[in-house]
């Protein structure tokens, strides 16, 4: 992963969910449907990040669904403002971290927290961004049977198998520029799908960048409208494959 995954912009507000667990994980859930829920995978900020809370509860309240947010890092925080100090941003060791959260290491948590879930409620769905995208494709892939629909926003990490062996609808959140989706990976997406069998969506970001959909700057017009557009298609995916729940 590259610098971009360090940069971006804190939003304002105040998250309307709670903290709970999800088996041994510490979790932030949004929402009270019974039949529905999604499992929300972070970024390299965290089950913390504020971003994500306030997401987690806008897929809750508009797609009516239950939204767990769960602690990937075993503990560990990286604290928003690297997002915003230079010095805080240049010691933040970003191969360091994440080769102790390597996907040997917390694939089998994404797994099992995704199970946990679907023992749970009649539907599940996953959203994975950067960081998490490659956790989100790995439940869903063929033979699994866990999840009924995935999305991935701006992915880092991915391989070409966690593509071919997507099992479930999937949905990519894609911007224009992102050195971790590269140009040769997104070519080969598109040129997968298509043979996957699975209804999937492609939405493409014009002039929007890697952590747009979760980091992306409010008072930046174009920004906004590019980070609202992504909240709004997974709302709407959310809505298509899971259903009419309670």
């Amino acid at each position: 992963m590259s610098d971009c995954c360090k940069t971006g912009f804190q939003w304002g507000g105040t998250p309307a969910g709670t903290e709970s667990t999800l088996g041994p994980l510490k979790t932030y859930v949004s929402g009270s449907n019974k039949d529905a829920a999604v499992l929300l995978v972070h970024d390299v900020f965290g089950w913390t990040f504020t971003n994500l809370r306030l997401l987690a509860d806008h897929y809750a309240k508009e797609a009516n669904v239950t939204v767990y947010l769960p602690d990937f890092y075993a503990g560990d925080v990286v604290e928003p403002d690297t997002m915003d100090i230079p010095e805080k941003r240049d010691k933040f060791n970003i191969g360091a971290f994440l080769g102790k959260h390597s996907k040997q290491t917390r694939g089998p948590e994404i797994l099992t927290a995704a199970k946990t879930l679907k023992s749970q409620y009649k539907k599940v769905a996953a959203i994975g961004f950067c960081w998490g995208a490659w956790g989100v494709l790995q439940v869903a892939a063929k033979g699994n049977n866990i999840l009924d629909a995935a999305s991935v926003a701006h992915p880092s990490l991915l391989e070409k198998s966690e593509i071919e062996n997507i099992g479930v609808p999937v949905q990519f959140l894609a911007p224009e520029t992102d050195p971790q989706f590269t140009p040769e990976l997104k070519q080969f997406t598109f040129e997968t799908l298509p043979k996957l069998n699975v209804p999937f969506e492609y939405i493409y970001f014009p002039g929007l960048v890697h952590g747009f959909a979760a980091k992306g700057d409010k008072n930046d017009p174009k920004q906004k409208d590019g980070l609202e557009r992504a909240k709004n298609s997974a709302v709407n995916f959310f809505k298509q494959y899971l259903g009419e729940t309670k």
